[in-house]
């Protein structure tokens, strides 16, 4: 197990380059199964979810080479259509590879994913997309799926947005037969990322990015070099410690289209940044005062599929939230245990009450002090390490290979801003 030692109150500041955006590269490496020619990825995120969906990979008989965030890969055969169990469990989105061992060998079989336990994750969206299509499932320790007739577009409606559950979608229907419209489809970035790169393998999508997407079916998909856009969860995360600690912070590595919501929720905070063509700047030593609604009411963050505010942005936020003068809440629509990591914010001496599993009410300033906690997932451990930053004394994190899922070279990147973090095993 490892853990973070963090000396807090300690001056941040300075440039940061974010890396390629974490759930794009994962569904984007179950997708280059679908061809047998060579794919270069670049910008891919050096993280531990890359290399548990490169170990699948890799056992269902791809060969790569991962070095300096580039990706070179090619899976000329695929060995087998059985994942183990062992490796399912270790991240959300190895369920991904379902839709591509149905196109290319007309069978599949899995366990049940990991991930965070933040809270039920439906995966009933999965299992109708590759049914409508063809599939035909069955098992109930393991997900069985064949698809003895291959696989056929046709109309689709989710009834939720989920974004994994429109990647398995557009997996699968690259090369079904005939055209597939998804309607209710997530527009988050890295869908449409993903949608890109099956484009650039020859895929016909359109849509992509909206709630409307169209997959014209392809025979086969070939070779391309694509390079994945940077990660706008750990911009929002950087961007979100340097409101917390007063810091002039700029993340570099950005596209203005994906932070319209992020800034608009930032400026109801109190706090101001300026979106650049492919940077953003945070001022140093704001004195942030929490923007009432109409009236004088306190105002409501709330998460949502995009376009409105990331789920992945809310543990953070609630830290920056700690720091800000006023009142607000927030309101966890998605999961519900998401923010249950409160409870170490008001070990720290946030002022908060957790008023359900959906909803907790921030009233700042609070002096925030150091005290021993543990990460409970990915995003959570991130907001850990903004509030040990932000408050008097030391703070020791555990399992902080949990926040190393999804956060590249994390001790690195913070100790270039200045912080006084270490490593321990």
């Amino acid at each position: 197990m490892r853990s973070l030692i963090v000396e807090g109150s300690a001056p941040i500041g300075g440039h940061v380059k974010i890396s390629g955006n974490k759930n794009a590269a994962l569904p984007m490496i179950a997708a280059l199964l679908l061809t047998d020619q060579e794919v270069k990825l670049k910008n891919v995120p050096n993280i531990l979810d890359v290399r548990t969906m490169l170990d699948i990979a890799g056992e269902l008989g791809a060969e790569f080479t991962f070095e300096n965030h580039t990706l070179t890969f090619r899976c000329t055969k695929i060995k087998t259509t059985q994942i183990s169990r062992e490796l399912c469990s270790r991240n959300r989105t190895s369920i991904l590879f379902a839709a591509p061992l149905l196109a290319r060998c007309g069978q599949a079989e899995l366990y049940p994913p990991g991930g965070d336990v933040i809270g039920r994750r439906r995966l009933d969206g999965h299992f109708y997309g590759l049914c409508k299509l063809g599939g035909v499932m069955s098992g109930e320790d393991t997900y069985k799926f064949n698809a003895p007739h291959g696989l056929v577009g046709r109309e689709l409606f989710l009834d939720e947005a989920s974004v994994t559950a429109t990647e398995q979608i557009l997996i699968a229907a690259a090369t079904a037969r005939g055209k597939t419209t998804l309607y209710n489809a997530a527009g988050e970035p890295h869908v449409r990322d993903l949608a890109d790169l099956l484009n650039a393998m020859g895929a016909k999508i359109s849509g992509g990015g909206s709630n409307t997407i169209e997959i014209e079916g392809v025979e086969t998909l070939h070779g391309c070099s694509y390079t994945i856009v940077g990660d706008h969860i750990e911009a929002g995360s950087f961007l979100a410690l340097g409101a917390a600690t007063g810091g002039e912070i700029t993340v570099e590595g950005t596209q203005v289209r994906h932070y319209w919501m992020l800034r608009r929720v930032f400026e109801r905070l109190g706090i101001r940044m300026e979106l650049k063509a492919n940077r953003i700047y945070l001022p140093g030593n704001q004195q942030p005062q929490i923007e009432c609604d109409f009236g004088g009411h306190i105002p409501q963050i709330s998460d949502g599929p995009w376009p409105q505010y990331p789920s992945d942005m809310i543990s953070c936020t609630i830290v920056a939230a700690t720091q800000c003068r006023g009142t607000v809440m927030f309101f966890e629509k998605m999961f519900e245990s998401r923010i249950y990591f409160t409870d170490r914010l008001i070990s720290m001496g946030a002022n908060a009450i957790v008023c359900d599993p959906h909803r907790v009410v921030i009233t700042g300033r609070a002096q925030l002090h150091g005290v021993t906690m543990s990460s409970p997932d990915i995003r959570a451990g991130m907001a850990m390490v903004i509030a040990a930053l932000c408050a008097r004394g030391q703070s020791t994190i555990h399992s902080a290979e949990v926040i190393y899922r999804g956060y590249e070279n994390l001790v690195e990147k913070l100790s270039i801003l200045g912080a006084k973090i270490k490593e321990i095993n």
